[in-house]
């Protein structure tokens, strides 16, 4: 198993130069609302040309490819955003791509993932779970971009700090989105270096959350995991590599319920016009319920590649 290590500023700086081309330097906004725990703002990372974040981290890892190694193509495997960064890039590069997805990622996701001209492998949870572990799929031809431990993913990921401090350089807390620890990881690499005392969260839902359990029992340990409209985020277990990581550079886990995310995703709706999927709003709901401290509090929105059903029936009320 290979050893990661925080990624250095010089790295997300380059990285940045890259990415800066296509992803768009998003906006920070205050969160509409008068009587909140904080002065809750919002990155808006849904507003990138995919709709989520993902641009950046796979735009980075695809820039530094040698063009030998996609000779026979690029694959990666994403229950969707990763996928559309990863097949936005090969087709302006000409290059075929292939995603491999598990059974149960969002229709608007895979409906993007063909848009955008990639091939989708469809295969069961378990062994879409286990593809991040063994960083390999049997019969998967070209360059695989892990979404998670590739240093230039983390590096393009990190871009998204620097943009922050830019924008806000009084910012107190950042809450951040935790799937497998690229993003907050990327992040946390850019801010301990320009601002070592901001409080850096994950944020995490409770049907699948096992960075909180990992960070109490103070080494990676596996959870109950459970699918859900929150698909962007969560899973049955940590990546080993991303642990050493994950422990040095944040400072806890926020976990938030369903029912906390989707009303979440009502209040972005009604109070600011932004639509985010499950994983965007997830730091909304921490920062609201005053789990991320007073003082200026940026909350990473990071897509909004949500089902138009599922978010129908949040704006109901509902819990999909």
């Amino acid at each position: 198993m290979k050893q990661l290590r925080p990624i250095s500023l010089k790295e997300i700086r380059a990285a940045h130069e890259r990415v800066a081309r296509v992803a768009i330097h998003s906006p920070l906004l205050r969160l509409n609302v008068d009587d909140a725990p904080a002065e809750i703002f919002l990155k808006l990372e849904n507003l990138q040309p995919i709709g989520s974040f993902k641009l950046r981290g796979a735009g980075n890892a695809l820039q530094l490819a040698d063009r030998k190694q996609l000779e026979q193509g690029v694959w990666t495997a994403s229950a969707g955003n990763m996928a559309q960064g990863v097949a936005w890039y090969a087709r302006q590069m000409g290059v075929p791509c292939t995603i491999v997805v598990p059974d149960h990622a969002p229709d608007t996701k895979l409906a993007a993932i063909k848009r955008l001209g990639g091939k989708i492998v469809k295969v069961p949870a378990a062994d879409w779970f286990q593809i991040l572990l063994d960083h390999g799929y049997e019969g998967m031809e070209g360059l695989f971009i892990h979404p998670v431990t590739e240093p230039a993913v983390i590096a393009g990921n990190g871009t998204i700090g620097l943009e922050i401090v830019e924008d806000m350089p009084d910012v107190d807390a950042v809450v951040i989105p935790y799937g497998g620890g690229a993003l907050s990881s990327g992040i946390a690499s850019a801010l301990r270096a320009l601002k070592p005392d901001v409080k850096l969260y994950a944020a995490e839902v409770e049907t699948a959350a096992p960075l909180v359990a990992s960070l109490a029992a103070g080494e990676p340990v596996e959870v109950d995991y459970v699918a859900s409209f929150v698909d962007g985020i969560g899973a049955p277990f940590l990546i080993p590599e991303m642990w050493p990581l994950v422990s040095q550079l944040l400072d806890g886990s926020l976990v938030v319920t369903l029912e906390d995310v989707a009303a979440a995703i009502r209040l972005l709706a009604e109070r600011n016009r932004v639509i985010a999927e499950g994983a965007g709003a997830a730091p909304v709901a921490a920062a609201l319920a005053g789990e991320a401290g007073d003082g200026k509090v940026v909350c990473v929105v990071s897509g909004g590649n949500i089902d138009t059903a599922k978010l129908v029936k949040i704006l109901k009320g509902e819990i999909p």
